[in-house]
């Protein structure tokens, strides 16, 4: 009885789900930030156009975020907006990102950094 008890006790919880993994692995809180005047000044350019509306040097700026690398915190489709951080002497796009996730485009709830073309984020914090 004594061995069914310390199963029934601490067996709970032992198998988490894939999707509990990915939610707590995509975490903002587990995340690593940086403070907005730590962010290159092309970033910080980017982000006071994310606040003011644009306008945007890139076509693709504004456009859904698919989050498909599940480095985010999950959310439905359309949530998430990607934005052209330039790079200097960069023949295109470049790899760096904004990201930013909300109902109001203007006033995001969250904004994250990526330097990496999505391989890795940072939440951006004053």
């Amino acid at each position: 009885m004594s061995v069914a008890l310390v199963t029934a006790t601490f067996g709970l919880g032992v198998h988490e789900s894939a999707q509990a993994r990915d939610t707590a692995g995509a975490s903002a809180g587990a995340m690593a930030e940086v403070s907005r005047s730590a962010l290159p000044a092309e970033a910080q350019r980017t982000e006071r156009l994310i606040l003011a509306g644009g306008p945007f040097p890139y076509s693709k700026d504004g456009t859904v975020f698919g989050n498909r690398e599940r480095l985010l915190p999950r959310q439905a489709r359309g949530y998430y907006r990607e934005y052209t951080v330039p790079t200097p002497g960069s023949r295109d796009r470049g790899a760096r990102r904004i990201v930013c996730g909300g109902r109001q485009v203007q006033a995001p709830d969250a904004c994250f950094y990526t330097d990496d073309h999505y391989a890795s984020f940072k939440r951006i914090v004053q």
